[in-house]
């Protein structure tokens, strides 16, 4: 537990370093904190502050910096929401508003990670939609011998295509009656429903309905799946020009190669959707994106009430963190207005 004092230094110490990038001395942090201290007393407490793991002194300088720890208390208990201060912010979004169309959500979640790359001079990364396991539609079109069409429509409008080679050469009129018949029995219904209540009555069915119900059950199943674990990023250059990574290639090897798997920032950011509002992971607090010297600021985002994906801003740790909470949660509410029109 800090007292008022070594709080009002550390947070002080951490705004500095945020801002300036520089470390910050005792006499520099004299001057910024208002507090009238001798500079012995203010070295006393920056000694205590680093003995409890909350800055450390880097090589090169009598200054302090601070720790992933010292980040953590300073965003969970010392932050204060300020209105977006952002040059040209306002306008940035409501261009944005405007931009992203409902009817179009690959691109409006191609523009939202765009956005927040753009807001933050980091990273932008956004998960596409998932998809509901609900089909509106169906339907079978014979394509030749032994190939069948099948086109499912969810209640969103969106349409997946797949070819079906089938051991039974049927005729139009056969594709006909098994579309007319799974339309009228199972419409609206998730594919986990149809593919229960088909196991059901399989001995109720004619063959050649059965086996196509079967085989449009599986092609939307594969639909979804490939659907899934979409991750747009946009802005990854940006890092090139942070001051905190951009003489260490190590670092920015293994940041560029997890923007190219993308696999582990989708672990991460499904983690996010399952909280509510803002989250922050500082410095390598996850597992799941282990990098001391990165910090992610991710947000849910809904369609009709519903949580559908997740988007966020990766960057140094040395970040504003306030004003990154903020792009984060205008951008999912843009986001999710977007997709909720359609």
């Amino acid at each position: 537990m800090l007292d008022d004092r070594a709080r009002s230094l550390l947070k002080t110490l951490v705004e500095r370093y945020i801002a300036d990038g520089q470390p910050v001395g005792s006499r520099t942090l004299s001057k910024a904190s208002g507090l009238e201290l001798s500079p012995a007393t203010i070295r006393n407490v920056m000694s205590d502050l680093e003995d409890a793991g909350l800055i450390i002194s880097p090589h090169t300088s009598a200054g302090r910096i601070p720790t992933a720890r010292g980040y953590r208390l300073f965003v969970d208990t010392m932050l204060t929401a300020r209105p977006l201060d952002l040059a040209g912010s306002a306008s940035e979004f409501a261009a944005a508003r405007g931009q992203l169309q409902p009817d179009q959500p690959q691109r409006v979640i191609a523009q939202a990670a765009q956005l927040l790359s753009n807001l933050s001079s980091f990273v932008g990364v956004v998960t596409a939609p998932r998809k509901a396991s609900v089909f509106r539609h169906v339907e079978f079109m014979r394509l030749g011998d032994k190939r069948v069409l099948v086109i499912l429509v969810a209640p969103d409008g969106d349409v997946q295509n797949r070819v079906l080679f089938t051991a039974h050469d049927y005729s139009q009129g056969e594709l006909i009656e098994a579309t007319n018949f799974l339309n009228a029995h199972y419409a609206n219904l998730s594919l986990e429903e149809v593919r229960e209540r088909l196991q059901g009555e399989v001995e109720v069915l004619r063959g050649e309905i059965g086996v196509l119900m079967h085989a449009a059950v599986k092609a939307g199943s594969e639909a979804l799946a490939e659907n899934e674990d979409q991750v747009i990023v946009s802005g990854e250059r940006n890092l090139l020009g942070v001051q905190d990574f951009g003489h260490d290639m190590g670092s920015l090897r293994k940041l560029f190669d997890l923007f190219e798997q993308k696999t582990q920032l989708m672990r991460l950011l499904d983690t996010s959707s399952r909280a509510e509002g803002v989250r922050i992971y500082i410095g390598g607090e996850s597992r799941v994106v282990p990098y001391e010297e990165l910090s992610v600021v991710s947000a849910p985002y809904e369609v009709d009430g519903h949580v559908v994906g997740t988007l966020g801003v990766i960057g140094p740790t040395r970040m504003a963190y306030d004003r990154m909470i903020q792009i984060v949660d205008i951008t999912s509410k843009l986001v999710g207005n977007a997709l909720s029109q359609r």
